[in-house]
């Protein structure tokens, strides 16, 4: 009796002494937790800015920090490069990349995205129109549209002025003479003053061959100086404008700016249009501005939010274009995905988060 009692005791010290030592070798299933996730942000404001003090703010900052505090998250932010956020995540070496980053699936075959939390487009900036001065207005008069369309008019009225020449040069020599020049002459006048309705009567057709084309001519008139005023408006309009953009479908003819890699170069290199490149989306603001190139494509709300910043001079085309979704950035088959995505879902549902876009973004933009 008394050595299996022995035997127990000897048990019983043996368990006290390496169950501890044990417990402090194996790993803690919260170990993981506590390690710092690395988050890789792209400088893309106004959805990651970065404040004088080096501390990130913006939208998507705004955003992930509201997920990070959700489910309990630590983290520490690594500045890089849209290649560098991208081919970092999928190579694990980044946890989480945060950005104005565009859902594509190309960028799908390497990483996840969570669930859209900003719906955008392409937006194009060009110089600013400005009202015309008078050297502007004057050059205007002297476009070659403006030009076409005044030649254009002046030959309809040398063809009716010849015709009611040919019906009233010999009943009617007085008014319309029978020498070709002085005739012709006569007739364009007379044709001038009836389709502006003056009317002066000082020369009018006698015989009834010219009344009908008299007659002819009035009612042609008013469907003419209609159609050439309109005409004479556009052309004096377009020459107003500073830019040679109207719309997207112009960029193939004119110099664009755009940085690659970007959403706006897929795009681009997509619909063939060769485009400068630039490192960032403020050097391709910059070279517009310098006259060096003619647009820069890029995303919307980037660039209304650097021209109301910082190029006064240039402006946003009215056309929006090719709709992109802006998401966070996961490796591949990410577990925190599905966790990630209910707090995001939760928070742009909110007012708070409304709000929050309208402070950043304006009801403009």
């Amino acid at each position: 009796m008394f050595h299996w009692v022995s035997k127990a005791l000897v048990w019983v010290l043996v368990l006290s002494v390496s169950l501890p030592s044990f417990a402090q070798s194996t790993p803690s299933a919260d170990a993981s937790a506590e390690t710092p996730l690395k988050v890789a942000v792209r400088i893309s404001p106004p959805f990651v800015t970065q404040d004088a003090a080096g501390n990130y703010e913006g939208l998507t900052i705004a955003l992930w920090e509201h997920i990070a505090a959700t489910n309990g998250y630590n983290y520490t932010y690594v500045d890089v490069a849209l290649d560098e956020l991208i081919n970092g995540v999928a190579s694990r070496d980044y946890d989480v990349g945060l950005g104005a980053v565009s859902v594509t699936a190309e960028r799908e075959r390497a990483i996840d995205f969570t669930l859209p939390f900003y719906n955008a487009g392409l937006g194009i900036a060009v110089p600013a129109s400005q009202e015309a001065s008078w050297w502007t207005l004057l050059k205007a008069f002297v476009s070659l549209e403006f030009l076409t369309v005044l030649l254009a008019l002046v030959s309809i009225l040398l063809l009716a002025g010849w015709l009611v020449w040919l019906a009233e040069r010999r009943r009617n020599p007085e008014e319309f003479s029978q020498t070709s020049m002085r005739g012709i002459g006569a007739g364009f006048w007379w044709a001038a003053v009836t389709m502006t309705t003056v009317g002066y009567g000082d020369k009018s057709p006698r015989t009834t061959a010219g009344r009908v084309v008299g007659l002819v001519w009035m009612f042609t008139s008013v469907i003419i100086i209609s159609s050439f005023t309109a005409s004479i408006t556009s052309a004096l309009t377009v020459n107003k404008l500073a830019s040679k953009v109207q719309n997207k479908d112009d960029l193939a003819s004119v110099r664009v700016a755009s940085v690659p890699s970007s959403y706006s170069a897929y795009w681009l290199d997509r619909e063939h249009i060769g485009y400068q490149q630039y490192p960032t989306l403020n050097a391709a603001l910059t070279a517009v501005s310098e006259g060096k190139a003619d647009a820069v494509v890029y995303d919307g709300p980037l660039v209304k939010y650097q021209l109301r910043k910082y190029f006064s001079g240039l402006s946003v085309l009215p056309e929006n274009f090719a709709p992109q979704d802006y998401a966070l950035v996961l490796p591949e088959r990410a577990e925190r995905r599905e966790a990630i995505n209910r707090a995001l879902l939760q928070y742009v549902r909110s007012a708070e988060w409304r709000q929050m876009v309208n402070s950043y973004l304006g009801d403009n933009l």
